[in-house]
């Protein structure tokens, strides 16, 4: 479990193929090694991934063809916004993020408004439902606040210390973004079709 907090942003360095699947190596000397062990949680661009090894310097994961297939931002080198696992005595600064991407959204726009950013994601219809104004949406890792849903369309706010601490800083419209929906969406449907199937 995740907070969508992002505490820095890593890199890629190596992508490895091991048939349909992929050994990747994270350089993350900023998000400090010291409490990893073999078996921990990071979510890699909102995606939770397992330490397979690890180094002072990096880690290691591997990804499923399955997790590529519902996922973008982690087939080749480039830069990714990381997360620890959240301990149970940790605040939640964002909301509660699984690390399981429920959709590829699309940046339609990211221009600057004043000192801040406006943000909009066209969303997949399928999942537009379980955005609210005002709610949370993790966007390639990050808590993010809705400010409106229009039809399939998000818009949100980004603070400068969004823009210059995660990966937006290299964002573009166009670009394919990570979705999950807050978790309370889930079981709110999953309990009003209870005893409907």
């Amino acid at each position: 479990m995740f907070t969508g907090i992002i505490q820095t942003v890593g890199r890629i360095a190596e992508v490895v193929p091991h048939g349909e699947d992929c050994a990747l190596r994270i350089e993350a000397e900023e998000l400090g090694m010291q409490d990893v062990q073999l078996g921990d949680s990071i979510a890699v661009n909102g995606v939770c991934l397992t330490v397979t090894a690890f180094d002072a310097h990096s880690f290691n994961v591997m990804v499923s063809k399955v997790t590529f297939e519902v996922t973008h931002g982690l087939s080749k080198p480039g830069p990714v916004n990381l997360e620890k696992a959240m301990r149970l005595s940790d605040r939640l600064g964002g909301h509660l993020v699984t690390g399981h991407v429920d959709a590829i959204g699309t940046i339609t726009t990211l221009a600057p408004v004043g000192e801040c950013w406006l943000l909009k994601i066209r969303a997949p219809h399928a999942i537009s439902k379980y955005i609210a104004k005002k709610g949370s949406l993790c966007v390639n890792g990050i808590s993010l606040t809705v400010n409106e849903i229009s039809q399939d369309e998000v818009s949100i706010n980004l603070i400068p210390h969004t823009m210059e601490h995660t990966m937006m800083q290299y964002a573009n419209a166009g670009d394919p973004v990570n979705l999950e929906i807050d978790l309370i969406a889930r079981y709110v449907e999953r309990m009003q079709a209870w005893g409907q199937e």
